[in-house]
């Protein structure tokens, strides 16, 4: 496959150019010097890729071409790595157990999980007095929100509905109503939990606000942005254990499976990404991700296009 250089500005990264594929590869010089100084040979022996919007279709299928290529992966000996923000039960509705994937790191990294012998490898909860101290301040501010039960049963949760629920928090709880129960009156679970999440209009000045009050008083706490997976003009505030994300779920696998991260891809498409692809040498956004992303990484097809799989095969 041929491959063009570009860096027309001079600036600190250069984008290579594979017009076969119509990937556009953008490299910082930073990152390639980091890399060089690894000593790898630059072979990928891990790919990790985020579910929806990115691995499978809008209807939540997926692609033949997408399925070959986790099959020549198998038998290139690449390891084949699902990160997603479902939980477990709802990795398992989209991926059935004969899709060829080695591991699932799920929930956005709070759990990782071998598909192959179903055994629970990591997980990482919010402590116990963290949960009840921010459950005080969400109720004490009437943001209505959810908070899943630790790992692995977090497809499990509480519930508290403020005065000023959005109708996006209905939605939400209507596909989940069979799972959730009302937070206790005493506003305290005295539970570790997997991760809160409120739902709230579009606006990131409000986002931002809450997030720095947040973190000001839970400094042992990450707060990460999330695109409504409803398509709608909502911003999903998921709230985790400071030590979770897709990029140290994948970490984890690389430690246990003694795999440079110098030979390791990612592609995804929205915000919770964004640590697995700062963490993978060779990193993809699909076309379908948000516009001021796009700048951060290359960008490959569409997840309608098989991006998954046209991104791979420039690695095999």
């Amino acid at each position: 496959m041929s491959f063009q250089i570009n860096n027309p500005s001079f600036s600190n990264s250069i984008n290579i150019e594979y017009p076969e594929s119509g990937v556009s590869y953008c490299v910082s010089f930073w990152k390639m010097n980091y890399f060089r100084r690894m000593q790898t040979n630059g072979k990928v022996k891990l790919v990790a890729t985020d579910l929806d919007g990115t691995f499978l279709k809008n209807d939540q299928t997926i692609s033949q071409k997408n399925l070959e290529s986790l099959h020549l992966m198998g038998e290139n000996g690449i390891t084949r790595v699902a990160a997603t923000g479902r939980n477990l039960q709802k990795t398992r509705e989209v991926i059935s157990s004969n899709i060829p994937f080695d591991y699932i790191v799920f929930s956005s990294g709070a759990g990782v999980f071998d598909w192959r012998t179903g055994e629970l490898l990591y997980s990482q909860n919010i402590p116990a007095e963290t949960v009840n101290g921010l459950s005080e301040y969400l109720i004490r501010n009437q943001w209505s929100f959810h908070l899943f039960k630790p790992v692995p049963e977090n497809h499990y949760c509480w519930y508290f509905r403020s005065k000023n629920v959005t109708p996006e928090f209905e939605q939400y709880f209507k596909f989940h109503n069979s799972f959730a129960e009302p937070f206790p009156d005493c506003t305290a679970v005295n539970s570790e939990a997997c991760q809160f999440l409120v739902i709230m209009p579009n606006d990131i000045a409000i986002f931002e606000q809450l997030k720095e009050n947040i973190c000001r008083t839970f400094p042992d706490l990450k707060i990460v942005r999330t695109s409504s997976p409803l398509h709608t003009p909502y911003i999903w505030m998921e709230i985790f254990h400071e030590d979770v994300s897709k990029g140290n779920g994948v970490k984890f696998i690389c430690e246990k499976e003694q795999i440079n991260p110098a030979c390791t891809m990612g592609i995804g498409n929205d915000y919770n990404d964004l640590e697995l692809l700062e963490f993978t040498r060779f990193s993809y956004l699909v076309e379908n991700s948000p516009e001021e992303l796009k700048r951060r990484f290359s960008v490959t097809k569409s997840n309608e296009e098989n991006a998954f799989s046209v991104s791979v095969s420039i690695h095999l």
